[in-house]
């Protein structure tokens, strides 16, 4: 969430940032009466409870010094008082309700880096990098097998099989097999490993409950986009940052345990609503994936260094498997709901002539924090909340698809980058 101390501060300031996301300045006034009413509402509810006390305190000293008259009246004015004070605690409780429901849709304040945009069209390239690049070769030109898409080549190997995932799930689940089952799991192991000296491995579940989905903004703006299990109360968890964020929720951290950094490995699950008829062959848009997640708790100050250590470990890992990729800064009519920055790693796929987004690495600043009421204890004893920091390092559907059609061979098989051939049995070849 937004904090609300800093609209009351500098509403000016905080109105005309979120005014580039598209938030009408009305909705934010709006809050800022709400906020407004929601206090004095709190300070006459706190007020009449304890006049409430106050008078119950007299009506025992009139009739411990035998005062009947005195108690009685003081008791007829206590229940009044009483009433009063239930019928302001609870319009304290509806405004306070409209107050939540509002600022839970509100988006994070961008960042000062982010450019202007409408939607993806206006996000800014940052850089490229491509094999050989650092030694001068200029940018790959592909072969005429390696522009058959990823579809093609998994179905002539035996390794994916859309049309038996289509039958068991539905469309868009895919179903690999042999060598792409292998290819999936060596890829999150072989990141995994490369995280193992800073990040510890998380496990966790792969659902979630409404409040843990709250806690990253998911919910309540992205409900048609997820999974949910209404019998339980349940969620199928669209990344591992849902759960990773809950994993100190409601807790206080030391400062000197910070940045707490974890990775998980998870599949994911995304409804993908509104988007019929938009890249639905293949594996370039699923329901189902994989994805390896970096995730940081962190202070305000080692908010950039952490940022910058998933940002350099997601191009480390696609520079070891020798793909072709961009970053690029996302604009404000693309940036997600909680983000207050993000940078996306695009890999580029020729079978599909394709940039195709792998990861968004993201600095979310304290307002995930916020929901989760995620805080540590500074060394002056004061309290405050921590930021938090995340990105993929990598959705494998993707790479998936651009491992296959950039290492497609002349005879059909498929050699993959020798970094992977440990995970698959000592044999980076796909026949």
């Amino acid at each position: 969430m937004i904090d609300l101390v800093q609209l009351r501060r500098e509403p000016d300031v905080v109105m005309t940032a979120l005014r580039r996301r598209g938030v009408d300045r009305a909705v934010l006034e709006e809050i800022v009466a709400l906020d407004l009413e929601h206090r004095r509402l709190l300070h006459e509810t706190e007020a009449l409870r304890a006049a409430v006390k106050e008078l119950s305190r007299q009506v025992g000293d009139a009739r411990r010094n035998g005062d009947l008259d005195r108690a009685e009246t003081l008791s007829a004015t206590s229940r009044d008082t009483g009433d009063q004070e239930r019928r302001a605690n609870e319009a304290t409780e509806l405004v306070a309700t409209k107050l939540r429901d509002m600022v839970l849709l509100i988006p994070n304040v961008p960042d000062a880096r982010v450019p202007d945009g409408i939607d993806e069209t206006g996000n800014v390239e940052v850089r490229r990098w491509w094999p050989g690049m650092d030694g001068g070769a200029p940018f790959p030109v592909f072969g005429e097998h390696q522009r058959v898409p990823h579809w093609e080549i998994g179905e002539s190997l035996g390794i994916l099989d859309l049309a038996t995932g289509a039958k068991i799930a539905g469309s868009m689940f895919p179903l690999y097999r042999g060598g792409g089952s292998r290819l999936l799991r060596a890829l999150s192991s072989f990141s995994l490993d490369r995280q193992r000296d800073a990040y510890e491995e998380i496990r966790p579940p792969t659902f979630a409950l409404t409040e843990t989905m709250m806690s990253t903004g998911h919910l309540p703006k992205s409900a048609d986009d997820m999974y949910a299990i209404e019998r339980d109360g349940l969620w199928a968890i669209p990344t591992s940052e849902v759960p990773l964020t809950s994993l100190h929720r409601g807790e206080i951290l030391d400062e000197s345990s910070l940045p707490l950094r974890l990775t998980a490995q998870t599949q994911c699950f995304r409804r993908e609503a509104g988007a019929a008829g938009k890249d639905t062959r293949g594996v370039l848009r699923v329901h189902e994936f994989e994805k390896v997640e970096l995730f940081a708790y962190c202070t305000p100050e080692q908010a950039d260094d952490a940022f910058n250590d998933i940002l350099t470990r997601a191009e480390g890992l696609l520079r070891e498997l020798g793909l072709t990729y961009r970053l690029l800064t996302l604009c404000t009519g693309d940036l997600g709901t909680a983000s207050a920055y993000t940078i996306d790693l695009e890999v580029f796929s020729p079978g599909v002539d394709r940039w195709l987004e792998v990861s968004s690495v993201s600095w979310f600043r304290d307002f995930q924090a916020r929901r989760a009421n995620v805080r540590y204890r500074r060394s002056d004893g004061a309290t405050a909340l921590v930021n938090t920091v995340n990105g993929s390092a990598l959705g494998w559907a993707r790479v998936w698809a651009a491992l296959l059609e950039t290492y497609h061979q002349v005879d059909g098989s498929v050699v993959l980058p020798e970094v992977l051939a440990p995970y698959m049995g000592g044999d980076a070849t796909i026949r």
